[in-house]
């Protein structure tokens, strides 16, 4: 009996032994007599008790890993303080047994020596600029290196740049001195543009009052023009009805009576105006007159 209990217990032992059940996203390393024999994938595996062991336990999942902060020196001899952190994953777990002895501290170490190669061909004013192609220098020469180390290096990210307390009060000192000068560029502008405004409004008004002054003149002048046509054709109408009426029967003796009242009038008013007789050269033309006029009054009583 006891015999079959010590025999039941090395089997349980045994059966203990040969199941292993990796978790999920997980790599066993599994050795046969201090030899690498293969690697153990998530799920059931089956192994000979005592022969083979798992000697390395790799979890497959992306892993951030923080890069201790380090003074590096940019191209221009000024000191900066750089932190940032590395993302990566372990894509063959026997390499990253056998590659290196701890490929966390591997690249950890490289992390930072190629990022201070690469902040060392910067001037400071353009590590704050150009982060992105820090991070991607940074990463371009991990991955190639941690390949040997079955490590997939994902993406770096710097966390803070900091520069010395010196160069932040002379950078701000700049920042303040560029906004001022932006601000003293804007109110030139504003300015500017405000007397470009008022010189427009001025041309505008400018141009307005001599357009209504060039329609008043051009209204006046044709006002004047319709008034001397009204005139004409008033006059021209006249004319042609007393022309009209000199060639009806008597006009023309109408027309001496008038003309020889007219001169007899103005001869009478001369008379009385003047001390001086103002006698006609041809007085002829005188009696003449007279006596069309008294021959035309005669007519009407004779008829």
């Amino acid at each position: 009996m006891e015999i079959a209990i010590l025999f039941l217990i090395i089997a349980v032992v045994f059966v203990v032994q040969s199941v292993k059940v990796v978790p999920q996203q997980s790599a066993w390393v599994l050795e046969r007599l201090g030899k690498y024999h293969g690697t153990l994938t998530a799920g059931l595996n089956v192994v000979l008790p005592f022969i083979d062991r798992v000697a390395y336990k790799h979890s497959l999942k992306e892993v951030p890993l923080d890069v201790p902060s380090q003074v590096c020196i940019t191209k221009d001899n000024t000191q900066l303080q750089v932190d940032g952190i590395l993302y990566f994953q372990v894509t063959d777990a026997m390499r990253a047994s056998y590659g290196s002895s701890n490929y966390i501290v591997a690249i950890t170490q490289l992390a930072q020596t190629t990022l201070r190669s690469v902040v060392g061909k910067m001037e400071l004013d353009k590590t704050f600029e150009e982060r992105d192609l820090i991070n991607a220098a940074v990463v371009n020469a991990l991955d190639e290196a941690a390949l040997n180390w079955g490590v997939k290096v994902l993406r770096y990210e710097i966390k803070d740049l900091t520069p010395p307390v010196e160069i932040l009060r002379a950078m701000q000192a700049q920042i303040t001195a560029e906004r001022e000068k932006r601000a003293l560029i804007a109110a030139s502008e504003g300015r500017r543009q405000e007397q470009i405004n008022i010189a427009t409004g001025e041309r505008e008004a400018f141009i307005a009052r001599s357009e209504g002054e060039k329609q008043a003149e051009i209204n006046k002048a044709q006002g004047e023009a319709a008034a001397i046509t009204a005139v004409a054709d008033a006059t021209a109408d006249a004319i042609a009805k007393i022309a009209a009426a000199i060639r009806q029967p008597g006009g023309q003796e109408a027309v001496n009576l008038k003309v020889a009242e007219k001169a007899v009038e103005a001869y009478g008013q001369l008379a009385q105006k003047n001390n001086t007789m103002i006698v006609p050269g041809n007085m002829s033309e005188v009696s003449a007159l007279i006596g069309t006029a008294m021959t035309l009054l005669k007519k009407p009583g004779q008829a």
